[in-house]
């Protein structure tokens, strides 16, 4: 168990709103000013008591764990390869390494070259780069620096025939997109300014103060706006999305060889109420949708000299019962149409007309990222993982259909012991709702399991069967992981999305209380043996968990989350998401969001389970604010109730919400996390020794 210390005591504010007629009290409002010399001060007290309470552990658990995530994680693993000409691209990290380095082959078995070493940006460490664009002819490439989590990066340009970088940079910022234009003379770029996604467009050796915007015009801080090339990079293609999980997307296209202007963009779609996406590959459009399909069809469109008529557009796919169509992407002269059928992928290759021709052979049940290719090459790359399968790295021959592995990591685990079963609950309302089960083959289930349950829900992204070291370390220690397909999810396309956002938005939690009875009730774990983890709509998630059934979890994990729903909308980013939750500006919407906000529902007099909140300064997605007002909240209510469950602050000072950590912090967060869950969950049998932990 962890020593039992007093946390902190937060000063309370009497703050309160009058929403809609409604009194809403906002005690901690003081700690969403992240800079205060006072909310500095209460972080350093928090995070020193953290520190305390987690290093009460037993150093004994502590050594098995880290030890064990370093000999998953202190591996050496690659990116998937892009090519350009007979040149390759892709990003390694060494087991000895903190951070993913870029590199370039040139030839399949060419000699791999260092371009972009981040620890010679920042030897600390806390840097990172990211591979953004490659010029057509493979002279040039585009990559972002990342410091920390932040999702903000600062864009640079490196050229292949003198080996240094360019001196055009641009400033640290969101960008959604950097495209390079066939001639290597200048770049489009979507970036994030104060009155919302505006594209422009940069010639190299020029002020960047100079650059010309050809596309934004109109559009708020509520509309997301990306641009790609085309395959030959002649086209610049962009896409206006309605926020992060709107309904409705917007398409366009410009001539990127003829003095791109804003005057000569085209309109190939803004006036539909649906989602379109689409490829270009030789001033042709293949355009994904779900126009009048909900599970997704696929046109194609040609580029004329006039805007493009849907009355020309031609139906390649048409939309496949039970299965969601994911991309359409051309490859080698033919299409690789990729699926979510059942929860996993399936790759479907057609000709250009959409003709069946066959489907790609998988290992498994599990997900495919790509395929990536182009038209006029027969060599493409995808990547497959599963819950007991390392993600690995293929090359496809499109002549043939074989597939080879181009990289496989090396991680010290026997997939063979590892058991992967699905199962369904019933929600509340009557709805079927799946989990994938992941444990050691042969495993009993006697009532004392300790149970690690993760989900997400929202934003139409579907949870698929991936690698976790986290699941693997689990069940090597006669644990069950488990991740449950939530409604608000992309599973089952967009009438399960919508059964779980908006005003729906309690079906997501009352199917995880689902999940989480149907567990008990069939004999595998009791609550106290339950711990309940998720991260940014996930971490709402936990929250919800937290507030409404404090008595069917053990353990709490709630990292980067939203938690204040009333205010959630008013902060960085956070506008993209009121199409997905709604915004307390709307008196309707504000009933949703105060029905459930975690923030808004702790009770007087409850015990609460532990719980280890998790953010970040750095973290410019999710606010971490809500973070902070939560744990002081949940510290007090423990406090007055006389409940000795510890609550946490986990922060870091220096990360944030998106990648970029050194794996070595990476490691200690999750060691942290287990830690807290090992030394709360009740009763006998908690992951501890478990099963002995294969070594190859």
């Amino acid at each position: 168990m962890l020593t039992q210390l007093e946390a902190p005591v937060t000063r309370r504010e009497d703050i309160v709103d009058v929403l809609h007629g409604v009194e809403v009290a906002d005690p901690y409002r003081w700690l969403e000013d992240q800079d205060s010399p006072e909310t500095r001060e209460w972080l350093r007290q928090q995070i020193g008591y953290t520190r305390n309470v987690l290093n009460s552990s037993d150093p004994d658990y502590r050594k098995t764990v880290i030890d064990r995530l370093n000999g998953m994680l202190r591996i050496d693993v690659e990116s998937l390869p892009a090519r350009r000409g007979n040149r390759y691209f892709f990003s390694r990290r060494r087991a000895s390494e903190p951070q993913y380095i870029i590199y370039s082959r040139l030839g399949v078995d060419g000699t791999d070259e260092p371009i972009v070493d981040p620890l010679k940006i920042d030897p600390t460490g806390m840097t990172s780069a990211i591979l953004l664009a490659i010029s057509d002819d493979a002279s040039l490439i585009a990559y972002g620096v990342r410091v920390g989590g932040a999702d903000e990066i600062e864009v640079r340009f490196w050229r292949t025939d003198t080996g240094e970088d360019l001196p055009d940079r641009f400033p640290c910022g969101r960008y959604a997109g950097v495209a390079i234009s066939a001639d290597g003379l200048m770049v489009a770029y979507s970036v994030n300014l104060e009155e919302g996604y505006r594209v422009k467009l940069h010639r190299f050796g020029t002020s960047i103060d100079a650059d010309v915007q050809v596309f934004g015009d109109g559009y708020g801080p509520e509309k997301i706006i990306t641009c790609t090339t085309s395959d030959d990079s002649k086209w610049l293609i962009i896409h206006v999305y309605y926020g992060s999980s709107g309904t409705k997307t917007e398409l366009y296209a410009l001539d990127f060889t003829d003095s791109p202007s804003s005057e000569k963009v085209r309109t190939v779609v803004n006036d539909v109420d649906a989602r379109f996406y689409a490829h270009c590959c030789a001033g042709t459009l293949y355009i994904r949708t779900d126009w009048n399909a909900p599970q997704g069809q696929a046109f194609k469109a040609k580029l004329c000299n006039t805007v493009s008529e849907r009355s020309t557009w031609i139906n390649i796919v048409s939309e496949v019962d039970g299965s969601i169509l994911i991309d359409v992407v051309p490859i080698g002269g033919k299409l690789y149409l990729s699926y979510l059928q059942n929860i996993s992928s399936r790759v479907v290759c057609t000709d250009l007309e959409g003709a069946h021709l066959c489907d790609v052979e998988l290992p498994s049940v599990g997900t495919v990222y790509g395929p990536f290719g182009e038209l006029d090459n027969s060599e493409a790359f995808y990547s497959f993982s599963s819950f007991a399968t390392p993600t690995t790295h293929y090359r496809l021959d499109t002549a043939t259909g074989d597939s080879t592995v181009w990289s496989r990591p090396d991680v010290p685990i026997d997939s063979s012991t590892i058991e992967v079963r699905q199962e369904f609950a019933v929600s509340a309302d009557g709805t079927k709702v799946p989990m994938f089960l992941v444990h050691r083959k042969g495993l009993e289930l006697d009532g004392e399991r300790p149970v690690y349950i993760t989900g997400y829900g929202g934003f139409n992204l579907s949870r698929t069967p991936n690698f976790s070291p986290l699941a693997a370390f689990w069940a090597e220690q006669d644990g069950i992981y488990v991740v449950i397909n939530l409604r608000g999810g992309g599973e089952f396309g967009e009438k399960w999305h919508r059964a779980g956002n908006r005003e729906n938005k309690q079906n997501v939690f009352d199917d995880l209380f689902a999940c989480t009875q149907w567990l008990i009730d069939s004999g595998a774990t009791h609550a106290g043996k339950i711990a309940v983890a998720g991260r940014s709509n996930g971490g709402l998630l936990t929250g919800a968990a937290l507030t409404q059934r404090p008595d069917l979890y053990g353990t709490v994990i709630c990292g980067y989350p939203l938690l204040d729903m009333i205010r959630y909308h008013q902060f960085l980013v956070a506008s993209y998401w009121v199409p997905e939750y709604g915004s307390s500006e709307d008196a309707e919407q504000f009933q949703w969001l105060l029905s459930y906000s975690p923030y808004h529902n702790v009770k007087p007099g409850v015990c609460y389970p532990p719980t280890l909140f998790m953010t970040g300064d750095a973290d410019t997605r999710v606010a971490p604010l809500h973070a902070r007002k939560m744990t002081a909240l949940i510290q007090a209510a423990q406090a007055d109730a006389q409940c000795d469950n510890p609550v946490l602050l986990h922060y870091d000072t220096n990360a944030g919400h998106s990648d970029g950590k050194p794996i070595e912090l990476t490691i200690q967060d999750l060691a942290d996390e287990l830690v807290f869950i090992h030394a709360n969950l009740k009763s006998k049998g908690t992951v501890s020794g478990g099963a002995e932990c294969p070594t190859g």
